[in-house]
């Protein structure tokens, strides 16, 4: 028999995971993380963690097995919140749910879960994994859930082999009602409960409340630019080589007051991210305002009319070398070579043609269609066919 330790966070996944295991015939062990104790900047009764950590108890006791709750605040604090901040901090947009998997999950509780004898660590993503052999090592493949509506290999985009060969997803092969069914037949108290939106394992947080504990407010002013504005015209560029064309269709418009007319004022401009729509609080325009750009020099926040703004849009982004992962390393690009692919930019986002181009000093990932709100410090996953074999972030 297999030991696996089950992350149960509380929700309906996590607890059909288990389940499922258990009637596989591996020894189950349900552990719950606590990951936050200031529950000052989380909405108190949307999920805080002590409602979530009853119901996994709950749910291992109806299935019979051995259950703890391990603390991993500090450590949550230390790679994920004071990693949000200084990223914040630098005008970028992190994605805390992606480092979450890659940091807390399965490392730490990874090493821990190891550490009680455990061959594995299962949690309820709706993912699935495969094994192929290269070399005759074996090789352990990423996949997408089956489940169409709720495929979340993007949250593990930044998983290594290593993790990979200790993990096992067993709702992939199913849907979300499908999930919800086998609950509500095993009478489990978690069978009918939302899911919680929040970032991971806090449980609901007000992001604006949370960023200003850390990041002091600096009124700063709000411009409206015009899609008409010249900055948007096309000009026909004779570039030297496909590198400096790249950089070109990933580089940023640099924003300057005299391109754009002042709208209102805001209270920091690290508080706020690029396609963000909410909390402007300007009013009076035609269609409602986008942030296109935001100058953390200037504290400036520069906006366009309409989800179609042509400040919103690029063809291509770029990610450093050190910030490049392959889940798949038999896939890694030398410098010269290219790949076709699809490619997201965000969880949920449909699959995009887009072609990776490898240099000395990073990649170029060359969407096809251009792309809307292509934003600093969130990640960017790639994939052929249902595989996700890579990703990075967006610099």
């Amino acid at each position: 028999m297999k030991r696996v330790v089950v992350g149960l966070s509380g929700g309906v996944d996590s607890s059909v995971a288990a389940y499922l295991l258990k009637e596989q015939g591996y020894e189950v062990i349900g552990l719950f993380m606590k990951n936050w104790h200031d529950d000052s900047v989380t909405i108190s009764n949307e999920c805080p963690w002590l409602e979530d950590s009853n119901d996994a108890l709950l749910v291992a006791q109806k299935l019979g097995i051995p259950f703890q709750t391990v603390d991993l605040s500090e450590h949550y604090k230390e790679k994920i919140v004071d990693y949000m901040f200084s990223e914040y901090e630098k005008g970028r947009t992190p994605n805390p749910d992606v480092l979450c998997n890659r940091e807390i999950k399965f490392d730490v509780f990874m090493k821990i879960a190891l550490s009680l004898g455990a061959d594995y660590v299962a949690t309820g993503h709706y993912c699935r994994k495969g094994e192929i052999e290269i070399d005759g090592k074996p090789m352990y493949q990423l996949l997408a859930g089956i489940d169409g509506n709720k495929d979340q290999s993007y949250f593990l985009c930044q998983l290594s082999q290593d993790q990979l060969a200790k993990a096992l997803f067993p709702i992939g092969e199913l849907t979300k009602p499908e999930v919800r069914e086998i609950a509500a037949k095993m009478e489990l108290v978690t069978a009918e409960k939302k899911d919680s939106q929040g970032l991971c394992f806090i449980g609901k947080v007000r992001l604006p409340e949370f960023l200003q504990q850390q990041l002091q407010p600096k009124e700063g002013l709000i411009y409206e630019v015009s899609a008409q504005n010249e900055l948007y015209q096309e000009n026909q560029i004779n570039f030297d080589s496909v590198e400096e064309k790249l950089k070109y269709e990933a580089s940023n418009i640099h924003y300057t007051p005299d391109v754009a007319k002042l709208v209102g004022k805001h209270q920091g401009a690290h508080y706020y991210t690029i396609g963000q729509r909410k909390g402007l609080n300007v009013g009076g325009t035609k269609e409602p305002l986008f942030i296109i750009a935001t100058d953390i020099e200037t504290n400036a926040i520069y906006t366009g009319q309409g989800h179609n703004h042509p400040g919103l849009f690029k063809k291509a982004l770029f990610v450093a070398n050190d910030e490049v992962h392959w889940i798949r390393p038999d896939l890694c690009l030398k410098s010269g070579e290219t790949l076709k692919v699809k490619a997201r930019i965000r969880y949920r986002q449909e699959l995009q043609q887009a072609t990776l181009h490898q240099f000395d000093n990073g990649m170029y990932v060359e969407f096809e269609q251009p792309q809307s709100a292509i934003t600093e410090g969130q990640f960017v996953s790639w994939h052929i066919g249902e595989e996700l074999i890579g990703s990075g972030v967006i610099s």
